[in-house]
């Protein structure tokens, strides 16, 4: 686990790193509000894009990379693009404390970092099927990146069902094709969401979420079924579940599923 000092010296590389980038991005492209539907999909054994931003409320610079989330998901939901976003804790000691922060999604980001061979993490950052990372706003490369993986086959397939009961979720799997050495992780995600920020970069602003992940869950691919605490305010119209398989060694994302929604 970093150090409270390498861990600080960390993100403020990374925010100096990122911020020339983010800020050429959004002079380029402030008056270029185009739809960015995918193109179809040419291989036959579809592929999938699961893609995970990494963001914080307290970041000035994460806002740009929410709204290109918000924009991707609703002109592409006809494709097997899954995305996910985890709201780190590093920003929180900054002055404002993200409501959907939580330690475990600045664990997984610097996972990330060991995977894909990272100096530093950073906000807003982009993962696409675990195996490539773009600057939250470059709406260019992941556009690319995600036209890239819908269009190789897949090594592996997800199957999700769900049952409620109460304040729980019973969830069955299979997983097929490639599955040794990987794990089941299930994002437990809230659709949308607002918040009035009062201190912190984004001071006075009122910031738009989407997908927010609220729990993630980590089941063995071989048990086939696990359950889902469900939190207070849960409901079916603004919540879903995204499941992915991912490998240990290297943090490749095999598969990619919803829960599926007819199941009561």
């Amino acid at each position: 686990m970093l150090t409270m000092k390498l861990f600080k010296r960390n993100t403020i590389l990374g925010m100096l790193t990122v911020m020339p980038l983010v800020l050429w991005y959004v002079s380029c492209n402030a008056q270029n509000d185009k739809p960015m539907n995918l193109p179809a999909i040419t291989n036959s054994n579809k592929g999938f894009a699961v893609v995970e931003l990494f963001t914080s409320e307290g970041c000035s610079s994460c806002p740009p990379a929410d709204k290109l989330m918000e924009k991707l998901q609703q002109e592409n939901v006809d494709k097997p693009v899954y995305i996910v976003a985890f709201h780190v804790d590093y920003w929180d000691r900054q002055g404002w404390k993200d409501t959907f922060s939580a330690a475990a999604f600045t664990y997984r980001q610097r996972r990330y970092a060991d995977w894909l061979h990272l100096e530093t993490i950073y906000t807003p950052q982009v993962v696409v099927n675990g195996t490539s990372e773009y600057v939250g706003s470059q709406e260019g490369a992941i556009v690319q990146a995600i036209s890239r993986e819908l269009n190789k086959g897949a090594d592996a397939t997800l199957a999700l069902q769900g049952k409620l009961d109460g304040n729980k979720l019973h969830v069955e799997y299979k997983v097929t094709g490639h599955k040794e050495n990987a794990v089941l992780l299930l994002a437990l995600v809230q659709k949308n969401a607002q918040t009035q920020v009062r201190a912190g970069e984004n001071e006075g602003r009122r910031l738009s979420h989407v997908q927010i992940v609220r729990q993630l869950v980590q089941a063995a691919i071989n048990n086939n079924s696990t359950m889902i605490n469900l939190p207070e305010g849960f409901n079916k119209e603004g919540w879903e579940v995204v499941g992915f398989v991912q490998r240990k060694e290297d943090g490749r994302i095999t598969a990619a599923a919803r829960l599926n929604q007819e199941a009561n």
